[in-house]
């Protein structure tokens, strides 16, 4: 992979694992099957946890733990109302960027 793609990923990996969290409560493998069925954002396991670690101690992410069918027990994860309300923050500035970004391209398209 590209640096330059692994960088910008990088950069929206958080926003994604709480956008993945908007629709429900969610284990780890579902929000991670989440990402993937977006399309281009292939986030790996390696990336996931640690963002849910730090969302959770930072109040965004509330976890809790359930019996699984097998194995060991499954680590839930919702957006908090704290987590809800910084990802509609973080979609309020997604779009400034994305229009910007988009603006930047048409000109130079039409220039």
């Amino acid at each position: 992979m590209r640096a330059w793609v692994t960088q910008l990923r990088k950069g929206l990996v958080e926003f994604c694992v709480m956008a993945a969290l908007r629709t429900g409560e969610a284990y780890g493998y579902q929000i991670i099957q989440r990402l993937e069925s977006a399309g281009s954002l292939a986030i790996t396991e390696s990336s996931v946890y640690p963002i849910l670690a730090r969302l959770a101690e930072e109040g965004f992410v509330k976890v809790r733990a359930a019996p699984s069918p097998v194995g060991p027990p499954r680590r839930y994860y919702r957006l908090t109302a704290m987590g809800q309300a910084r990802l509609r923050e973080m979609e309020l500035h997604w779009r400034g960027v994305n229009a910007a970004i988009d603006g930047l391209l048409k000109e130079k398209a039409n220039g």
